[in-house]
């Protein structure tokens, strides 16, 4: 911004209305644009995004100079990204923002104001490799208790995106394909509900079969000890069909659908179905184009026995196309092609959500340690976008709309906030456009209760006391058994003549 400006004078250049003129000044007092974040931080309160991943750090600080706590900082970070602001840099203009202070627990005028970019930047660089081991499994922990009930079948889209980098950070590998210096972080989403399971910050190139097998070790086992009994389908282009990878999913009772890239012995073995398939496109000139379906059994140099391949030949006027997907699941070929590998294109939408409207691309630190972190809220900044589109009502624009869409329509409201002795005041525009959408929203969340944390957290993370060192019981909260003592003196004492 020029030194020159001058920001207590009316703002320049502004036409008048029938003959008056217009003045416009930043003199509007306790005013936010933002008001829709108040929303947003209901859903947090409810999920408990922060205090999961807080408790996964150890804060090196003396407790009583700690101004700002690591959740505190972590639900400030989350809620910026969900709003728009992506940059920690945007932390010094936010922090004297009366929603976001009131997001994060603090009074809109008297309270505090939120840190600032400098010490974001420190909490970015805190966490080591066992921290974010652990927060990775709380974000796990996370998926699993936004269930409410057991589900019968997962089924686990998997998938890697171009991160461009610049400069020498750890990690960055230069990626023909991209033509770019890139991290491929994997990312795992759930199928049905879309809900987030994992991202991994990796190097620019194409993972291997040790490392899809060790990728979907980590989150199937942590699946599995949660729901033992669950069906777990994963679903992924050619690239992650290894042989390590099928043979784990083999041993593990997991199915798997892969992509299968062509070469000249399938192109040999489907010879007969391509011939079988021009001709009916010769004898069906009316058609756009005709599709055929074949299987058989194939086992390449590689693999150590033979597996279940299906091909899917095309002819239309383009000429013709043969796409290959190896499984192991049972079931007719077009309905295992087309309704269920197919249907995988949607993972491609969750994570332009993820990279494009939540800016999970700004993985500019210098230390893979640290874009990690910064992977891990931006997926946080995910789980309360879609929380809050999960309060529409079914059928509801809100309910499809991208996370851009809703920012725009249910975030970005001006909200002027007034502190009072008993009470906090937020005035909404009169003339806002989507009030009954906010207010059906608000409805919603009052019938949504705080969920309860999971049921057992990994053991790295679980809390230890000197009386308790194996922390406690699942699905307990560590002061239950201190409570029921307290009860039990107070009983006694009443008791007493």
């Amino acid at each position: 911004m020029p030194a020159e400006v001058d920001l207590t004078l009316p703002l320049p250049g502004l036409s008048p209305v029938q003959g008056k003129p217009v003045v416009a000044r930043f003199d509007g007092g306790r005013l936010s644009s933002d008001g829709g974040v108040l929303l947003l931080a209901e859903v947090e309160r409810r999920l408990r995004v922060a205090e999961r991943l807080a408790q996964c750090l150890e804060d090196p600080r003396a407790p009583e100079r700690i101004v700002h706590g690591l959740a505190e900082m972590i639900r400030f970070r989350a809620l910026a990204i969900a709003a728009g602001y992506a940059d920690a840099n945007d932390c010094d203009a936010l922090r004297t923002d009366p929603v976001f202070k009131m997001a994060v627990g603090r009074l809109p005028e008297t309270g505090g104001n939120l840190c600032s970019q400098p010490t974001m930047t420190r909490r970015e660089n805190l966490p080591g490799p066992v921290a974010l081991k652990r927060m990775m499994a709380a974000m796990l922990t996370l998926f699993c208790d936004s269930f409410e009930r057991t589900p019968r079948r997962l089924v686990l889209d998997i998938d890697d995106t171009e991160d461009r980098t610049y400069g020498g950070q750890q990690l960055a590998l230069f990626n023909a394909h991209h033509d770019s210096h890139c991290f491929m972080p994997i990312h795992i989403y759930e199928a049905t509900t879309g809900k987030p399971v994992a991202v991994f910050l990796r190097p620019g190139k194409t993972p291997n079969g040790q490392e899809v097998a060790l990728v979907l070790r980590h989150v199937v086992r942590h699946l599995r000890a949660r729901w033992p009994t669950v069906d777990i389908v994963v679903r992924g282009d050619s690239h992650y069909g290894r042989p390590e990878a099928m043979a784990w999913c083999e041993r593990q009772r997991v199915g798997y659908v892969f992509g299968l890239a062509g070469n000249a012995v399938l192109t040999r073995l489907v010879h007969g179905d391509v011939t079988r398939t021009l001709l009916d496109w010769d004898a069906c000139p009316d058609l756009d184009k005709v599709r055929r379906y074949g299987e058989f059994r194939y086992g390449a140099k590689s693999w150590k026995t033979e597996r279940r391949v299906i091909a899917r030949i095309e002819a239309s006027d383009l000429g013709v196309d043969t796409r290959f997907i190896v499984t192991n699941l049972k079931g007719l070929e077009h309905v295992l092609y087309e309704k269920l590998y197919c249907a995988r294109g949607q993972a491609e939408n969750l994570i332009k959500a993820h990279k494009l409207h939540l800016a999970s691309d700004r993985t500019s630190c210098t230390r893979a340690t640290a874009n990690q972190f910064r992977l891990l809220i931006h997926t946080a900044a995910y789980w309360l976008m879609q929380g809050l589109r999960d309060l529409a009502p079914e059928g509801s624009f809100w309910r499809d709309a991208q996370f851009d869409t809703l920012r725009l329509g249910l975030i970005k409201v001006a909200a002027r906030v007034t502190e009072r002795v008993s009470r906090i005041t937020v005035s909404l525009p009169t003339a806002f456009a989507h009030q009954r959408a906010i207010a059906s929203l608000a409805i919603a969340l009052v019938a949504r209760p705080p969920r309860a944390m999971g049921r057992r957290a990994p053991p790295e993370v679980r809390s230890r006391t000197p009386t308790n060192p194996e922390g406690p019981r699942p699905g307990r909260h560590p002061d239950t058994r201190l409570l029921r003592e307290k009860a039990r003196f107070v009983a006694l004492h009443k008791a007493q003549p």
